[in-house]
């Protein structure tokens, strides 16, 4: 290929558009430091999400397209062999044998699939059809476990069903923009950078940035709230206390659309200014100030991402700021309403396409006999085909090859050896696996490490599929190189397997675009209807916003909110107040582990490095992990900066150079997530974090665990030591 394509970016959900120009014969080409060609990179200033605008992750993706990728399928009996080549017909055949031998043996609910936000939504949708479908088990959930499942059953238990209300363009309409949880400027730096600059030109415009951090996002707000790991629903409920006793309450609205007001407010009463402020760790004044910007402001766009997510009670996190649109009136209107940031590129999609153990295609859910009975009918499969209970998580796979409960564990497209919590327990368990089916465009992983067979995925950029962003814009992201060896696209590998298990008939697709034709008609008249699209329409006219129903006019595929009706998924239409209190966290600081560790990312890197790590340019922004620590922290164990901390957690213990910074809050340290062992020693922050979990969401609490710290001697500057000791005694 030879022309410019356009295309979407892999990396997180801001779902930015971009140019890809491949090098030009006659001109001077760049390479890589392995001299492969780089396709040059820019913004597609078409694109409604990012308006021409990248980031350096999407301006340097391409780097390592070429980079350590995985060829051929690899194959071993037992993990302390060594990996050999295999053909195709040897790893389909590895895998429907230990399908068939574990429905036997263990049964059906033996089967699981850990699959990734990076999949393209046909993926997804092809690995639901096999896996509850086909087979008959729920047990397919993906990283959108660790990501977005709090925000997933938060939508849900308000408005009756998922999906972000909100629109980028309200970016730049609203009076004041609440960020919570989310260190935007580096996370989503795009909708961060239109944020900004709307703020920067309106004077009016309120910037309230709630972070225990003073990051790049927190410099530039009107008001930052370092308040404490664990105290957002305090500090919600006690912005709620003061909006009733200021009777800035909009009672019209709750009157005619919301349901269990009286029961939200009796709980608010247990939130007055000094409780909150002390819980909170912030001042009575910086609470009123934040209340009276909400007061003061007619459209209120709240923001978060994994700072709510992540937690022990996630759920909960997300209703009660939801609870504040809805005591307010401000949600349904342009300016206005509950947004969350999705994390990974496509986890959208993967909801949509019933990419989570309790979900089906099309917003439904496994719990629901009439959800279930209309895919059986889409489908074509027998009454009853769809298991009526939620399928396993994530941890709860990682606990079932621990059991023996477990006997066939599937990871496609995800590294679960960095980003699970617990990693030292995660990885015993992977140790006990009897059969784990590795699939990944690149080599080695650390999880290719505990795996017995490996796949070659086809990456971005080698295959053709659509991706949903966080404001819910679908882009077609076209095959525009070929994928290296016999690397196939993952949806083909399901597929493929689903034909061998003799379920032929249900994947007879002989492209892409049918697979998708076939997943949006699933949606026709759900919450999430994307009837109207088809890969064509998208490639002719651009990305599209749902919903977006058969019959649909292409010309007007932007700006379509949610709610602007006011009715809602609800039994009665109405919205639902969560009557909630504050639990603070799963995991508390304590005599013997008196920090609390917060985890997250960085500007760079993208979650586990598996291709940012093989970027130079990236790696020369971020060349080594580190921890941040307040100074009156320090202080207290006597180090000074670059000095080197053990970290330790009941669960395992890493190393890490330390940041004295006035950036983080005292009583909390900071350590991003990204290095697994293929990229430091002893660096890994997800071998100190836990597993409590959300009993909603089932999303563990990656944000906040209780560590010590040991100031310690690097190996190196040990032997460096002995070295002069032994020349001085010479």
């Amino acid at each position: 290929m030879s022309k410019k394509v356009t295309t979407v970016c892999p990396y997180c959900g801001v779902g930015c558009g971009l140019e890809v120009q491949p090098p030009s014969e006659g001109k001077t080409i760049n390479c890589d430091s392995e001299g492969n060609p780089i396709w040059k990179v820019m913004g597609d200033r078409n694109h409604p999400s990012s308006l021409g605008k990248v980031c350096v992750k999407g301006a340097t993706v391409t780097e390592a397209m070429a980079k350590n990728r995985l060829e051929y399928p690899l194959f071993r009996e037992k993990l302390d062999q060594e990996f050999r080549q295999i053909s195709w017909e040897s790893a389909y055949n590895l895998i429907v044998n230990r399908i068939n031998t574990v429905r036997e043996t263990i049964g059906v609910d033996g089967i699981c699939m850990y699959g990734s936000g990076q999949f393209q939504t046909e993926d997804y949708y092809i690995a639901q059809k096999l896996i509850k479908g086909c087979l008959g088990t729920n047990n397919f959930d993906a990283n959108s476990r660790l990501c977005m499942s709090s925000a997933v059953s938060g939508y849900i238990g308000s408005f009756g069903a998922d999906g972000p209300p909100c629109t980028y363009e309200d970016l730049e309409l609203t009076d004041c923009a609440f960020l919570v949880g989310t260190n935007t400027a580096e996370c989503h730096p795009i909708v961060f950078n239109r944020l900004r600059a709307y703020h920067k030109k309106n004077p009016h415009v309120k910037l309230i940035v709630v972070d225990p951090r003073h990051t790049a996002t927190a410099e530039v707000a009107d008001l930052h709230l370092p308040i404490n790991p664990g105290s957002d629903i305090d500090l919600f409920n006690g912005i709620a206390y003061l909006l009733l006793q200021w009777n800035a309450v909009d009672y019209s609205f709750i009157d005619r659309y919301t349901n269990h007001f009286e029961d939200y407010k009796e709980i608010i009463l247990h939130y007055p200014p000094e409780v909150v402020a002390q819980k909170c760790g912030i001042s009575i004044e910086d609470l009123e100030t934040c209340t009276r910007y909400w007061v003061e402001s007619d459209k209120v766009l709240s923001m978060w991402s994994m700072g709510l997510n992540q937690s022990s009670e996630g759920t909960a996190k997300v209703r009660t700021l939801i609870n504040l649109h809805l005591m307010t009136g401000k949600i349904g209107k342009a300016g206005s309403g509950p947004f969350s940031l999705t994390g990974q590129p496509n986890a959208m999609g993967g909801r949509e396409a019933g990419g989570l153990a309790q979900l089906l295609p099309g917003y439904r859910s496994v719990l629901n006999p009439n959800h279930r009975a209309e895919v059986e009918v889409l489908w074509g499969l027998p009454s009853g085909s769809i298991d009526d209970k939620v399928g396993k998580s994530v941890w709860e796979m990682i606990l079932g090859l621990e059991t023996g409960e477990v006997g066939l564990f599937w990871v496609a497209a995800t590294n679960p050896v960095v980003s699970m919590p617990d990693l030292e327990r995660t990885k015993k368990a992977l140790l006990k696996s009897p059969f784990t089916v590795y699939q990944d465009a690149y080599y080695p992983t650390e999880t290719a490490y505990y795996a017995h067979l490996v796949l070659p995925a086809a990456q971005w950029s080698e295959k053709s599929g659509t991706m949903t962003n966080s404001e819910r814009v679908v882009t077609y992201a076209p095959k525009f190189s070929n994928p290296p060896g016999e690397a196939k696209a993952d949806w083909e590998i399901f597929a493929e397997v689903g034909r061998r298990l003799g379920f032929e008939q249900y994947f007879n697709f002989q492209n892409v675009a049918q697979v998708h034709q076939e997943f949006a008609s699933i949606t026709e008249d759900r919450p999430c209807d994307m009837s109207g699209m088809t890969h064509q329409l998208l490639e002719q006219y651009g990305a599209i916003q749902w919903p977006f129903p058969l019959g649909s006019n292409p010309e007007n595929r932007y700006g379509r909110r949610l709610y602007t009706d006011l009715k809602f998924h609800t039994k009665n239409e109405k919205a639902n107040f969560a009557p909630l209190h504050s639990r603070g966290l799963a995991e508390p600081p304590n005599p013997d582990y008196p920090l609390v560790l917060t985890i997250g990312r960085l500007y760079g890197h993208w979650h586990t490095m598996t291709r940012t790590g093989r970027i130079d340019k990236i790696k020369k922004m971020h060349p080594e992990p580190f921890l941040e620590i307040h100074p009156k922290d320090a202080h207290k164990l006597n180090l000074e900066d670059n000095d080197f901390v053990k970290v330790a957690s009941v669960r395992g213990e890493a190393q890490f150079k330390i940041q004295i910074t006035r950036s983080i809050a005292p009583g909390t340290v900071f350590v991003p997530m990204h290095w697994g062992f293929l990229w430091a020693k002893n660096a890994e922050a997800n071998s100190l974090t836990h597993p409590h979990a959300c009993p909603i969401s089932k999303q563990p609490e990656l944000k906040a665990c209780a560590v010590n710290l040991t100031k310690i001697i690097p190996q190196s500057d040990i032997k460096l030591s002995a070295k002069k000791g032994n020349r001085d005694k010479n």
